[in-house]
């Protein structure tokens, strides 16, 4: 056997070893803890050791959860909150994604753009609100507008940076091949900063879902959003965790499908993570 069979096999090896590893509990081992929380929550409360008034059972806001189902009030609220975040994420995508690589392309934009917008990062959500109420009204254009928002300074700062990152060998190596402007753009430097593009919709995504609450306390009369504080006002603690749960499933689930979209065009990549 010579050397290069020997590092086949080996290759081969720890190809198996690792899709092994990968295999074993797939995505239900990710249920293990909360399941396991849910479990000693549950516990908790029957043994007296947490209060059940202020901190309900799993079991009641399971409940409350059916109920809500049942008469079709919950998937109402599931639907406009997951409409309102569709189409702000889609608008700050956009113009995060554009502004962005114009900034991180162009060194004269940059310097034009980025001290501006580094200011209007730091404006918490909130202060946005009354400013949006005036402008666009307490109907859907302020909401959306504030959920945009948000999802647009993560993506700006991550296709930004990702631009700028850009190894300068790999787009002296596209200019050799004489490729320029657009063609450049397209087959080097877009490429190459897909895998940090990706990290940066997570992150509006997660600041979407973050802001729709803030954009539903403006006068909202349905959403998930809504029953948080239709909850409060009515002193349902199980109707509040229960819309807090319904935002950390479809938080997730969201995430999970924006992550499955881009998966075909990463997979290239050979990293640590795709070697765990």
């Amino acid at each position: 056997m010579t050397a290069s069979d020997t590092s086949g096999a080996a290759s081969r090896d720890a190809g198996g070893q690792r899709r092994a590893a990968n295999s074993w509990g797939g995505p239900w081992l990710g249920l293990l803890l909360p399941v396991v929380l849910a479990i000693l929550w549950e516990a908790g409360v029957a043994t007296g050791m947490l209060s059940g008034r202020l901190m309900p059972p799993p079991s009641q806001i399971a409940a409350t959860l059916y109920e809500l189902a049942q008469g079709g009030e919950l998937f109402r609220h599931i639907g406009a909150t997951l409409w309102r975040v569709a189409l702000g994420f889609l608008l700050g995508t956009v113009a995060g994604t554009l502004l962005g690589a114009l900034a991180g392309y162009s060194t004269i934009i940059r310097r034009i753009v980025d001290p501006t917008l580094q200011g209007l990062r730091a404006v918490p959500s909130i202060a946005w609100v009354p400013l949006f109420i005036l402008w666009l009204g307490i109907f859907e254009e302020s909401k959306v507008t504030l959920i945009a928002v948000g999802v647009f300074f993560p993506v700006y700062l991550g296709v930004m940076g990702a631009f700028a990152s850009v190894d300068r060998k790999i787009v002296e190596v596209g200019r050799i091949f004489r490729l320029k402007g657009l063609e450049l753009v397209r087959r080097i430097l877009l490429p190459a900063i897909l895998p940090a593009y990706v990290i940066a919709l997570r992150s509006g995504l997660g600041l979407g879902w973050m802001f729709v609450v803030a954009a539903e306390f403006m006068g909202a009369s349905e959403g998930l959003g809504y029953l948080l504080v239709d909850g409060q006002q009515l002193g349902k603690p199980s109707q509040i965790i229960a819309a807090i749960l319904t935002f950390a499933v479809l938080g997730k689930l969201t995430d999970y499908l924006l992550v499955l979209a881009f998966a075909p065009f990463l997979r290239w990549q050979d990293s640590f993570a795709s070697s765990q």
